[in-house]
């Protein structure tokens, strides 16, 4: 028998997954503010995975995480879109690919 060792923030079923390939898991319920420290962690962990791998599946994890933190904030999902949308209008969004290289100030 061999244990691991994870303490990271995991998906609702992941305990489930794990106990129906036989195997046994200690999980604890977090309390709000280390759930927030958590998912931010995760935040950086799903980013780095994208990184490395930049598959749709990491994006989709990277959404699924900012979702569960805009929650944990008491903010919606139609309300995160809804302020995405203003500062697309008010500051543009990324389709024209531009590189601010510098700025010369008067």
């Amino acid at each position: 028998m061999k244990t691991i060792t994870y303490n990271k923030l995991v998906r609702d079923r992941i305990p489930e997954i794990i106990e129906a390939k036989g195997n046994t898991c200690i999980i604890e319920v977090l309390t709000n503010e280390a759930y927030l420290k958590m998912l931010d962690a995760k935040l950086t962990e799903e980013l780095a995975e994208y990184h490395a791998d930049g598959s749709p599946e990491e994006l989709a994890d990277l959404l699924e995480v900012i979702y569960a933190a805009a929650k944990a904030r008491g903010i919606s999902p139609e309300e995160l879109d809804r302020i995405r949308t203003e500062k697309t209008d008010k500051r543009g969004g990324f389709d024209k690919k531009l590189l601010l290289v510098s700025v010369t100030e008067n």
